[in-house]
């Protein structure tokens, strides 16, 4: 009890802990209390690792669920929708691209490569099924033919605006007026007046 006469002893402890000097006051000093040996055991930091994991874990698998789910929509959004006109997998309402989408989703959890699901569609419905068609053999055309015409239209709306341009340089003014129906019309401009 510590009384008005009585003499209290608190023991005084320095430990160096990561290079810091901490002071540690203990009434009675056992050893159980200092903040050396407690910071200093390898439990103490198997349960800090431990609970830094527990904390990231969530943000990791969730990071993973929602990169699946745009790697899915991604590929929809490249296949065309059997049922439906000209509508993306992952546009379209019917319930072939729900199904569709469960397939997809289910051959990258399977851990296949975007290129393997394509080819899989591909090979179950034929090139028709890809909204962009491929780069080779006759779809090499469709790719090209945007590439050649539209300088070539440049080109030709060039030189058409300057035709245009050089044939106004050309016209020649119109000739005079008669001088008696120059004042012919003074006269009449007159009378108006």
């Amino acid at each position: 009890m510590i009384g008005k006469g009585s003499t209290y002893n608190v023991r005084r402890t320095t430990c160096d802990v990561r290079r810091a000097t901490f002071n540690v006051q203990t009434s009675e000093f056992d050893g159980r209390h200092s903040l050396c040996r407690a910071r200093g055991t390898t439990w103490y930091r198997a349960c800090s690792a431990f609970s830094l994991v527990l904390c990231f874990l969530p943000l990791v698998l969730y990071a993973a669920e929602s990169n699946l789910d745009e790697d899915v929509r991604l590929i929809a959004a490249q296949l065309r929708c059997p049922v439906c006109q000209n509508l993306s997998v992952g546009d379209s309402p019917s319930e072939l691209a729900r199904e569709m989408r469960a397939l997809i989703r289910e051959q990258l959890e399977q851990g296949k490569t975007p290129a393997q699901v394509f080819d899989y569609f591909v090979a179950r419905y034929g090139e028709w099924v890809l909204l962009a068609p491929p780069k080779r053999g006759l779809n090499l055309i469709i790719w090209l033919l945007p590439v050649v015409l539209i300088p070539a239209g440049l080109v030709m709306a060039y030189l058409g605006a300057r035709r245009w341009v050089h044939r106004g340089a050309a016209v020649t003014p119109a000739p005079a007026a008669d001088p008696q129906y120059a004042a012919r019309l003074q006269r009449e401009l007159d009378t108006y007046e």
